[in-house]
Order: structure tokens, then C-alpha cells, then sequence
């Protein structure tokens, strides 16, 4: 049996991730949340006594290279393309407000 999703319910998930959807999608997200919750009460009956959680399937390991200094680009070459600059830096916008 499917979990119930209300339309209020999904509005409310839409409004914290911040998207916009139609009436139309409001009731297919309901549907599909629905048989997500679904699925993950089936996976709560699943004996899980003495087993350690882990964040990860498989082990870990870093795959990442050494770092090593190399040659570099000069700084006024590389902002020499960037649409906005000062004082020879790359300006962007900026990401939070007052």
C-alpha cells in the first residue's frame, strides 16, 4: 500500500527546496513521494540488530594526486579575460546579503 502525500505536503517540500511547480506536477510529486516513503518503510523491516551504520557501501580511499608546485599563470593573465575586475582581481557578485 502506498503512503499518502498530500498536495499541502508537497507544496510545503517545494517551498523549502525552492522550486516552482504546477498543479499538475504538485500531484505527480505526491504520487512518487508517496512510493518513496513506501519503500523506505519496507526497508524498516529489515533486521539490522549488530550491524554498525556506515556512510559508505565500500571503504574509502583518496584518489586524489599528490600536490606539487608547478608553473602557473601570471595574475594579470589571468584575470585578463574576466568580465569584471579591481584592483587586478576577478570580481564577482556576491552569494549573501544584508
Amino acid at each position: 500500500m502506498t503512503k499518502e502525500i498530500s498536495k499541502k505536503e508537497v507544496e510545503k517540500i517545494c517551498d523549502l527546496a525552492n522550486i516552482n511547480v504546477d498543479e499538475s506536477e504538485k500531484e505527480k510529486f505526491a504520487e512518487e513521494l508517496g512510493d518513496i516513503l513506501t519503500y523506505v518503510e519496507k526497508l524498516d523491516e529489515l533486521d539490522t540488530d549488530g550491524i554498525e551504520p556506515t556512510a559508505y557501501p565500500v571503504p574509502l580511499r583518496n584518489v586524489l594526486r599528490d600536490d606539487k608546485v608547478g608553473k602557473s599563470l601570471a595574475r594579470e593573465k589571468a584575470v585578463e579575460n574576466a568580465p569584471e575586475k579591481y584592483k587586478n582581481q576577478i570580481k564577482v557578485p556576491p552569494i549573501m546579503s544584508d
